[in-house]
């Protein structure tokens, strides 16, 4: 029965492949292909149901299929023409791969898996789970934040230990030849283990810094005595619901190795912050965390990112621990896991708020540590030829690392059109009507194709915004770990930086000479399309196409333009009551942000006196409580008054905060689980095609300007005579914007900078 169904396949299979591989004529192919789009819209208008969509790949997939045909049988150049021929090749390998990723990731993301949530389970048949935090060099206000809210998760007390793993205070570190690295390293260490013994937390450090930090969480691994292990980032704190949602799975599937939940981040990324994109659009990671993961889920193959993450002891012993030969350990621990038969879950339901890089130098590095860890993983220890693994998740392992190759593409379709403006190079053999029939329809299709499947997580052109804005430091990434696979090395990504003034990055030189270089080729190509005979069309369709580009490098050099985020803290807007305090009179009050640096909220009811006296010297909050916390539930705080009158709307910092106050705040930001996905919901919506391509044109057109203007700005600054930028004060501006946002959905970075709190009793500008 099997070999008859295979052979039916195999016989189907090969009668689609003649039917679509048939020669027709130009003008059929465009009717063909225009047929194949308006049947693409009747689907999309019919629904997204589970025959609608199958119906609207099989269509798309024609389409593709038709073009990679014509494209790799008829536009080759001549091999009369070398350099054309070598470039032509250069374009069309650079296709199929785009190709090859897009049909890998319809196999992938056929049918994502949703999981239903969890019962909550009795606690005497719960597990003890080891909650590992690693860190380098945090700052203790953010250590402080993410232990408190890891020992207030909602789990048996006697069955959740939490490990802080030094690795800035190691024996190596204290030991350094530099007198002042090394007592930096012994205080860092005092400071910490005080902190940890007041917090109830077990602190923890080596001897040495080998391996990064899976030889961190490896030392930590022979002391720890839980059935689960559970990792936390230092800047991934979680909310008081995580266990209760994640840790039932493994009392299903004693074969169970890994739960991974999303990374969600509180600030945007550098390329969101300075497209101001973050309360309205989905950040990059959503569709790899929303779709892949949960289609990854679908044959086994979710695989283990780094923190918010439980993973059996057991089956870590039994690979010695977590893997050390590549810096990306996470994803190369779920692959000898999986190979040696473990299982894996998926849960698509944010339970941790993180930090993203603020920086773009600083966001480039972290991705060039992935792309480097995962091409690691290909070279050394290629899924193709890794015994255990079922072929689906070979295919899954091996989508997630083909997909760095992407930065050699990127720049191939960027200059591609160059060629022929400049040089009179002929890449793609083809007249006006051909590209027209096949190149232009398909990359409808394609658009269409994306659109339908992620539009509601990704906006049209964002997955090639990205792509150029990595791919040009990531192809030099690329060679060296090719060169030398056992070269990188990991490197901590920096967080909670601030910045104080607009200016351009470090790494925009390169931008703005690509950005020339198209500007160049489209002036070209507009004067020889006018003023040359013989030009036509097709001078006009490579100058569009490189037209297209330079607006993509118009964007790039907008996500390369820093803009000033003064503050550490990005805020999370929740629902919460308390009380506010004031030299011994109460008010009732409704919270309705909360960063780790301070809060803001409406007062119901009468002033305290005090307040009216312009008096708030001796301020606390009193937080209703949603789980156990320590201490009088309450905040320290630093009153700042809005002027939005009866809204009696009021803005505060927290003022020197002691360890049992981190557990009240844990609490107040991190008792709502629902917190994160209302946020999520909110700004995703689907974009269109049109309003997608609309704004990107937008951007291509004015972040051009805002980049020169930063860079004239650089080179008018003087430095004998330039003055450090003045520590922001308390603002009647800053307190309307608050006012304005304070009952918007999303967090944002766009409040008053918070002192930095640099320890559990002292505080720092």
């Amino acid at each position: 029965m099997f070999g008859l169904r295979a052979f039916l396949w195999i016989a189907s299979g090969a009668a689609a492949i003649l039917l679509l591989t048939q020669p027709v004529s130009v003008q059929a192919q465009l009717s063909l292909s225009v047929t194949v789009i308006a049947a693409l819209i009747v689907v999309w208008m019919i629904g997204r149901g589970k025959l609608a969509r199958q119906l609207f790949l099989a269509l798309a997939s024609f389409s593709i299929i038709r073009y990679v045909y014509w494209r790799v049988s008829y536009t080759l150049p001549p091999a009369s023409d070398p350099v054309g021929l070598t470039l032509g090749s250069m374009l069309l390998a650079a296709e199929l791969y785009c190709v090859v990723i897009l049909v890998v990731s319809l196999i992938v993301n056929a049918d994502p898996v949703k999981r239903k949530p969890q019962k909550r389970l009795p606690d005497d048949v719960l597990p003890v789970v080891d909650v590992f935090v690693p860190t380098y060099n945090e700052d203790e206000y953010i250590l402080a934040t993410t232990v408190a809210a890891a020992r207030s998760m909602d789990y048996p007390k006697d069955k959740l230990n939490v490990w802080l793993l030094d690795d800035g205070g190691t024996d190596q570190k204290c030991n350094d030849k530099d007198p002042i690295k090394a007592e930096a390293a012994r205080q860092r260490r005092a400071s910490l283990q005080a902190l940890c013994k007041q917090m109830g937390v077990i602190y923890q450090t080596r001897a040495r810094n080998e391996h990064a930090k899976a030889g961190n969480m490896n030392a930590a691994l022979a002391h720890a005595k839980g059935d689960i292990v559970l990792v936390f980032d230092a800047d991934h704190a979680p909310f008081r619901a995580f266990l209760q949602e994640t840790v039932g799975y493994f009392l299903e599937d004693p074969k169970l190795f890994l739960v991974q939940t999303p990374h969600v981040f509180l600030n945007p990324d550098p390329i969101e912050k300075n497209l101001r994109t973050f309360n309205r659009m989905p950040s990059e990671n959503e569709m790899f965390y929303s779709l892949t993961q949960r289609g990854l889920d679908k044959w086994d193959a979710s695989f283990f990112c780094g923190s918010a993450a439980l993973l059996r002891r057991s089956a870590l012993a039994e690979t010695g621990g977590f893997s050390g030969v590549t810096i990306t350990e996470d994803c190369e621990t779920a692959f000898e896991l999986h190979a040696r038969g473990y299982h894996s879950v998926f849960v698509d339901k944010p339970l941790i708020a993180g930090l993203q890089p603020e920086t773009f130098s600083s966001f480039i590095g972290q991705r060039v540590r992935w792309c480097q860890g995962m091409l690691q993983i290909m070279i050394l220890k290629n899924p193709l030829f890794k015994k255990g693994l079922r072929p689906i998740q070979k295919l899954g392992y091996l989508s997630s690392m083909t997909f760095w190759w992407f930065p050699f593409p990127r720049l191939v379709f960027m200059l591609a059109p160059l060629s022929y403006i400049l040089f009179d190079v002929k890449i793609f053999v083809s007249n006006v009507d051909e590209a027209i029939a096949y190149t232009l329809t398909y990359m409808i299709v394609n658009v269409m194709l994306q659109n339908y499947l992620f539009g509601v997580v990704r906006w049209p052109w964002v997955s090639e915004l990205y792509e150029y804005c990595q791919g040009v430091f990531l192809s030099k990434a690329i060679v060296s770990v090719v060169l030398n696979p056992r070269k990188p090395t990991f490197n901590v990504t920096a967080k909670g930086l601030t910045l104080e003034n607009d200016h351009l990055s470090e790494l925009a030189w390169p931008f703005f000479a690509m950005y020339g270089l198209l500007l160049t080729g489209t002036v070209v190509a507009a004067y020889r399309y006018i003023f040359e005979p013989g030009t036509g069309n097709l001078m006009l369709i490579v100058g569009l196409w490189n037209t297209f580009s330079m607006l993509m490098a118009g964007v790039g050099l907008g996500a390369v333009s820093e803009r000033k985020q003064p503050d550490r803290h990005p805020r999370l807007t929740i629902n919460r009551t308390g009380l506010l305090a004031v030299n011994g009179e109460l008010a009732r009050c409704k919270i309705v942000n909360v960063s780790a640096g301070g809060c803001a909220f409406h007062v119901e009811g009468d002033l305290p006196s005090a307040l009216l006296e312009g008096d708030a010297t001796n301020a606390r909050l009193i937080v209703d409580a949603i789980g156990d916390m320590t201490g009088d539930g309450s905040l320290p705080l630093i009153l700042l008054r809005s002027d939005e009158g009866d809204r009696k709307l009021y803005a505060c910092e927290f003022d020197t905060m002691h360890p049992h106050e981190y557990f009240v705040l844990a609490d107040l930001m991190y008792g709502d689980s629902d917190a994160l996905p209302k946020f999520l919901e909110s700004r995703r919506k689907h974009k269109s095609i049109w309003a997608g391509t609309g704004q990107f044109i937008w951007w291509g057109i004015v972040e051009p300007f805002r980049a020169v203007a930063y860079l004239f700005k650089r080179f008018s600054a003087s430095p004998s005579i330039e003055e450090p930028a003045p520590t922001p004060e308390p603002s009647t501006i800053w307190l309307h914007r608050l006012a304005a946002k304070a009952n918007d959905g999303p967090p944002s970075a766009e409040h008053k900078a918070q002192p930095q709190k640099a320890g559990a009793s002292s505080k720092s500008a």
